[in-house]
């Protein structure tokens, strides 16, 4: 059988032919949304079995990716105070949609706001976008060892591969304009796209996508991980302490890369399971998770705008609460003193790793909800107020580059370059990290520590830091996680505000 042959003919999955059916209820929608999904993606994987085993195919094997839809035909008045669930105007709004394993509540809650603010049915059926055969595997298909190069080939013709046209960000950075008669984003992003970072998300950091919080912390150096994994191991420990009994089981298990899990003791939890990876992976992940999903999650993400961009493209599909970058930098003030910490309320942007899909005229903005949250972490952990807050910690400018030698320019460029945008501290990932979050719709933060003072001497050198390191890594953490225990505290409402909503934006959060 050639090729031609093969593509001359396509079974489809029985799910495709699913009539398209309108709901009143969301979770009715979410519960069909989930019946397509399983059909379709146990479609493919039973045909990828038989593949495996060498059955021969005269046919293409497809399966489509369900859709949700509304329709709307007058401008609906919403509450002015929401920042998301109701659409802009009139008009037919659509999105394909995956994992409702992962997603279900998620999904559920978009799609209640929706028929809440605009009394219309929720439309659900078969898109006419293919499942890619290794989007239909949760945990990857794992090709390398079961098919031979000819068989791998061939894999093209007998099912639908992943395709870049389906994978951009036009939504996410306001390029997309819909053809004449095609409806309107209903979210940020498509299926395929959620999927492609879900895949990646596993292959960056070694965790199962599912184990991801919303809450999540960036960190530049393995000192702080090494911190978290004993905090985590240590909430997961029994105590008799009543009061710390409570705290404690508040969060359920805590996940290590492997999807080693060791779960909470203090809620009669005892076992271990998951084996640790031979090698940590390059953007290792941990996560302090609650039943609820509020935990919170810390990336190691390395050195460099390319990782911190890299990583915030895929957790972004998760649709988290908030991320903050929580690393090291160099403070630029003389009277900065080493341990002292920085809170970014402005950016220079010399990473560079964003600047086609966000352009440098576009302003990124503090947050306040996030500020405040941080600023009173910092003075609980630290128990200092006012004045001598100040003492060690200073709000300003963060300048981010992505040269990690800027110190060997001549001289007089940067220093010139710096004082002019009144930065105090620099670093190569917090501008990534809060520009990604103000394009992904994702509230963000950035807390410094402040470990060299390069224009003024004090080099990060082997031995100049490892006291500093000691002294400052375990505080500079718990000063993150109480800020992410604040915000969870604080509601969502005041969390996801209007500030990075665009004029015509999707529905979805």
């Amino acid at each position: 059988m050639t090729n031609n042959e093969i593509n001359q003919r396509t079974v489809q999955s029985p799910a495709n032919s699913f009539p398209t059916e309108g709901f009143d209820d969301a979770a009715e929608a979410v519960t069909r949304l989930s019946a397509i999904y399983e059909a379709n993606t146990s479609f493919l994987r039973d045909a990828f079995a038989r593949y495996r085993r060498n059955e021969q195919f005269d046919h293409r094997v497809r399966a489509c990716y369900p859709f949700v839809r509304v329709r709307t035909e007058v401008n609906t008045h919403v509450d002015s105070r929401r920042s998301y669930g109701f659409v802009a105007g009139p008009g037919v709004f659509e999105t394909t949609v995956t994992r409702p394993d992962l997603f279900g509540n998620y999904y559920r809650e978009q799609l209640r706001l929706l028929a809440k603010n605009h009394h219309v049915q929720i439309e659900v059926g078969v898109s006419d976008q293919p499942i890619p055969i290794h989007f239909a595997f949760a945990e990857g298909i794992h090709l390398e060892g079961d098919l031979d190069r000819e068989r791998l080939f061939l894999m093209r013709d007998i099912f639908d591969t992943p395709d870049l046209a389906l994978l951009d960000d036009r939504i996410v950075n306001g390029t997309y304009e819909p053809l004449p008669g095609e409806p309107y984003p209903l979210a940020l992003f498509t299926a395929a796209r959620v999927d492609f970072s879900l895949h990646r998300l596993k292959h960056y950091t070694a965790t199962a996508p599912t184990h991801v919080q919303n809450y999540v912390l960036y960190t530049n150096y393995q000192f702080y991980i090494d911190e978290f994994v004993k905090l985590g191991r240590g909430m997961m420990a029994h105590t008799d302490d009543a009061e710390l009994r409570a705290y404690r089981s508040e969060y359920t298990s805590f996940v290590e890369p492997g999807d080693v899990i060791t779960y909470n003791e203090n809620l009669g939890e005892q076992a271990q399971e998951g084996t640790p990876p031979p090698r940590l992976p390059q953007m290792p992940a941990y996560h302090l998770k609650r039943a609820d999903g509020s935990g919170i999650t810390m990336v190691n993400i390395g050195v460099g705008p390319s990782n911190a961009k890299t990583i915030t493209d895929h957790i972004a599909v998760l649709r988290p609460h908030a991320w903050i970058m929580l690393g090291h930098c160099a403070g630029l003030r003389n009277t900065q003193r080493l341990g002292d910490y920085v809170l970014a309320h402005g950016y220079v942007r010399e990473d560079h790793v964003l600047d086609a899909d966000l352009p440098l005229w576009v302003p990124i903005p503090a947050l306040a909800e996030v500020q405040v949250a941080l600023e009173r972490a910092v003075a609980q952990v630290t128990q200092l107020d006012g004045v001598e807050l100040k003492r060690v910690m200073r709000t300003g400018t963060v300048a981010s580059v992505d040269n990690r030698n800027w110190e060997l320019r001549d001289h007089r460029e940067p220093v010139q370059r710096l004082s002019q945008s009144r930065a105090i501290a620099l670093d190569m990932e917090s501008a990534t990290i809060a520009a990604n979050g103000f394009r992904f719709r994702v509230p963000y933060g950035t807390l410094l520590c402040v470990s060299d003072k390069p224009l003024h001497g004090e080099l990060k050198l082997p031995g100049m830091a490892d006291q500093f390191y000691r002294a400052q890594v375990d505080q500079h953490l718990q000063i993150g996680v109480k800020a992410m225990e604040l915000l969870r505290e604080n509601g969502l409402h005041r969390l996801h505000s209007r500030k990075l909503r665009s004029f015509a934006e999707v529905a979805f959060q």
